[in-house]
């Protein structure tokens, strides 16, 4: 996660995989050490993939997928990302309240 933190802010676009999930690679691959061997992700799911390097924003169930690493979870707004087409989106470190 620290890998990923230190990537902040980020300005990415995103692209439609599969009609399940936006995907869009960081500039640089994340630490994979103490990761578990991979999840069944949800919606909502902010995720790793990597065996890709890319992030995966799950919004459709999907099956457990060995490489894919929670990082978090979106909770507003996921109707967005159901929208065909790429996306541009800003992901930064959230004020600490």
């Amino acid at each position: 996660m620290r890998d990923f933190i230190a990537q902040l802010p980020l300005e990415l676009s995103l692209e439609d995989y599969s009609s399940t999930e936006e995907i869009a690679y960081l500039p640089s691959r994340l630490s994979t050490a103490g990761a578990p061997a991979g999840i069944d992700p949800q919606v909502g799911d902010f995720t790793y993939y990597a065996p890709w390097g890319n992030l995966a924003l799950f919004y459709r169930d999907f099956a457990y997928s060995p490489g894919l690493i929670r990082l978090g979870r979106i909770t507003g707004g996921l109707e967005y990302l159901a929208y065909s087409g790429s996306k541009q989106v800003k992901i930064e470190l959230a004020p600490a309240e």
